[in-house]
């Protein structure tokens, strides 16, 4: 008998490989050219979001022989699968969009389906783009099987005439072609250079937010969520993934074990530390939420107000993830925050160790400025702040890296849109004026229905040289790759009869991501007598999977989830 082998008597696998009663689900396993032995073993699902719609995932299948290697040489038998995904690149600017953040709950789904359809004991869950990573981590909370996180990697940048640029650079260059500053043959050259490898956007934009947070809540190994995608030493972080989670399975040591309110409050420390994506209140929520854990949107934003923003990253900074990995990694922005008191230290991790004990053999380099020390951070607080007020009762949120404090209070006239497009439409054809607030609105999780990011418009404003000069808000989304004054996340939604769907053109707004306020110069009487003749907008969203989401979808502020979650279960997967 191999020392290694671990009692199936408990795990989930045992309803599909043990004893006389399961003879025909062994068939199927023996068919696929498995021993006994390795049926008898643990079945690990290995999950990719691998497809050949972006670069993003374009290595994660390549990644996964690493993962099932590891998983085979610990004594586990690995089962492959894949997810969809949804490339925010891709499907930015258009109605695909509407599909992106919806992307995030069918990922999630899908892992728990497949994971609970074929009983597999544990999960090594990888993800490249955007949606997808905290998909997957949901999906491992939900399911509460040992769970280990592998992030795809980012890309490497790209360089247009001696400059380092990134896709970032790429969509504010529409904005510059559309006044004139940019040729069509200087656009043409830089669109084939901007991506010049595989891998997730190059900067803190939200796939690369969301691999810090994995870090930093404990789901994925140290160091490997930095590692660039086409770097070799991916491959090893992969094996030892896989080797590491049948330690888990050994140990019994469970997501949620590892992901409790302190290891959430971490994670929003490095988001607002590193000038993470606004994305990540979001996301935060929503993975609390599968636990049962109260984590919204003003709990992280509090958790914002009061973090030093300490790396100097794109889009608000100079350097991208790859740069940042090569001085130290994100261990090395969590030893310097973990130091000076601004996270919990005794968290448990996948690597079994706490929080603490991970850092401990890290080592401060002096010899760069990508990180700075967290005593001495390039603002004292975060890079995304979180608002509220007459106009945004249920919260919303901006990013303010690299905006001078001068830049962070705007008073303006609204300028009034419904979707997209027609705000895209008058930035592109120049019909706004400086100082005006531009109101995008019915992009909300129900009312878009899907919310969708902003980038289009945002980085036209800046190619146009008025990133600074107007101010936007939304109950849609933005981009990690925005900047400028650009508030979103704006609740409750127009489509509920939120306030924002009730302001009209040249109403006053009053933006301050100081004081942390977000407020129309209109009486409360004037809002409620608004509100009493407003109604509801039809979408075009009658039939298919956006009309099933709009119906069950709930707020921005809890993390605009689909379903009860933890707080009203009664058993997880892990315990069936």
């Amino acid at each position: 008998m191999d020392a290694r082998l671990i009692d199936k008597s408990r795990l989930p696998s045992r309803h599909v490989t043990e004893g006389p009663a399961r003879a025909p689900h062994r068939s199927y396993l023996y068919a696929m050219g498995l021993t006994r032995e390795q049926i008898a073993q643990p079945l690990v699902g290995v999950a990719t979001c691998w497809n050949e719609a972006a670069p993003c995932n374009i290595s994660l299948m390549r990644q996964a022989q690493s993962v099932k290697k590891g998983v085979a040489a610990a004594g586990g038998t690995p089962r492959e699968f894949c997810t969809i995904t949804v490339t925010d690149g891709i499907a930015m600017g258009h109605q695909g969009m509407k599909a992106s953040l919806p992307s995030r709950e069918v990922i999630a789904d899908s892992v728990e389906l497949t994971m609970r359809g074929h009983s597999y004991d544990a999960l090594v869950g990888m993800a490249g783009c955007d949606k997808s990573l905290p998909g997957m981590m949901m999906a491992m909370v939900r399911l509460n099987v040992p769970s280990i996180f592998i992030y795809g990697g980012s890309i490497l940048p790209g360089s247009f005439r001696g400059k380092q640029v990134t896709v970032q650079d790429l969509f504010e260059a529409v904005g510059k072609h559309s006044v004139g500053e940019m040729s069509d043959e200087d656009l043409t050259e830089l669109e084939q250079v901007a991506c010049p490898s595989a891998g997730a956007c190059g900067a803190q934009f939200t796939a690369n937010t969301m691999a810090t947070v994995s870090e930093a809540i404990g789901l994925a190994l140290p160091y490997s969520a930095g590692a660039p995608a086409p770097y070799e030493i991916r491959d090893r972080f992969c094996a030892m993934a896989g080797e590491m989670v049948v330690e888990l399975i050994r140990q019994n040591i469970r997501p949620r074990d590892i992901v409790t309110r302190k290891a959430l409050e971490n994670a929003a420390t490095v988001v607002a530390a590193s000038g993470g994506s606004t994305n990540a209140a979001l996301h935060l929520p929503a993975i609390a939420h599968e636990i049962g854990i109260k984590f919204d949107l003003f709990d992280v934003a509090e958790i914002f107000r009061r973090t030093p923003y300490i790396a100097d990253l794109k889009p608000g900074g100079r350097y991208v993830a790859k740069d940042m990995f090569e001085v130290g990694g994100i261990p090395l922005l969590m030893k310097t925050l973990l130091d000076h008191g601004y996270m919990h230290g005794d968290e448990m991790t996948v690597t079994g160790r706490t929080m603490a004990e991970n850092l401990a053999g890290v080592k401060w380099n002096p010899d760069q400025d990508v990180v700075r020390p967290a005593d001495r951070p390039i603002t004292p607080t975060g890079g995304v702040v979180g608002l509220r007020g007459n106009l945004a009762p249920e919260g919303a949120i901006v990013k303010v890296a690299g905006m001078p404090v001068e830049k962070q209070v705007f008073r303006g006239p609204a300028r009034c849109f419904d979707g997209e497009e027609a705000c895209f439409e008058a930035v592109s054809s120049r019909t706004y004026k400086e100082g005006d607030v531009l109101v995008i609105r019915y992009e909300g999780p129900r009312g878009g229905p899907g919310m969708r990011e902003m980038l289009s418009t945002t980085a036209a404003l800046y190619g146009q040289g008025m990133g600074d000069k107007v101010a936007l808000i939304t109950d849609g989304r933005f981009s990690g790759a925005t900047r400028g004054f650009c508030i979103g996340h704006v609740g409750p939604e127009a489509a509920v009869g939120g306030p924002i769907g009730l302001i009209r053109d040249g109403d006053m707004i009053v933006l301050d991501a100081i004081e942390g306020t977000i407020e129309v110069e209109l009486s409360d009487e004037e809002l409620a007598r608004r509100r009493a003749e407003w109604s509801p907008r039809e979408t075009t969203a009658t039939s298919g999977y956006l009309w099933k989401y709009a119906q069950t979808v709930g707020s921005a502020r809890d993390g605009a989830v689909t379903h009860p979650g933890g707080a009203a279960e009664k058993e997880t997967y892990a315990d069936v």
